[in-house]
């Protein structure tokens, strides 16, 4: 198996809906409302949020390929667009999206560490995200990871108000 992670550019602007659409409905559809989650999909996922939240300055995006196949990706925030302000030392993995055929097969792990690389890049004390309380399996994997829960904050989910774990891991 050949992993490569690449940066996304404003031109995989579809490739990386598609992805988001994809495994946020894998997820989270069993578990929430039809109405709450087309309502959260067309907010979080159209092209014109996901141009913005690519264009940041303070976020990026990398796609995960196995054996040339793109397999997920993950969104990192740093600085202001980080989504609680938890500080200028802190880098936030916003998203570790993975398509379902390609669970269990440790690519989640080059994602946690690729995100650890850029922190100690840009001299970040911290990594942390946040996910969600009913989440066990993602919440087990952080453990693993050495993800330390801190905290929690609110996610908004159509008309529902959902609890997200934070998860901090120190970079040494």
């Amino acid at each position: 198996m050949t992993i490569t992670i690449k940066r996304c550019t404003v031109d995989d602007l579809s490739l990386l809906q598609e992805i988001s659409v994809e495994t946020f409905n894998e997820t989270f559809q069993n578990q929430n409302s039809p109405e709450n989650m087309r309502i959260y999909l067309e907010s979080a996922f159209n092209l014109q949020r996901l141009e913005i939240e690519l264009t940041n300055n303070s976020s990026e995006f990398y796609f995960i390929n196995s054996n040339e196949e793109t397999a997920g990706y993950l969104k990192l925030n740093m600085n202001d667009a980080q989504s609680e302000p938890m500080g200028n030392d802190s880098l936030e993995i916003e998203r570790i999206y993975i398509r379902k055929k390609f669970h269990k097969q440790g690519l989640g792990r080059y994602l946690i560490n690729k995100a650890c690389e850029i922190a100690i890049e840009r001299r970040k004390e911290k990594v942390w995200l946040g996910v969600w309380e009913k989440n066990q399996g993602a919440i087990t994997f952080y453990k693993k990871m050495e993800f330390v829960q801190t905290g929690t904050h609110s996610f908004i989910m159509g008309d529902e108000e959902q609890i997200d774990l934070i998860m901090i891991k120190t970079i040494k």
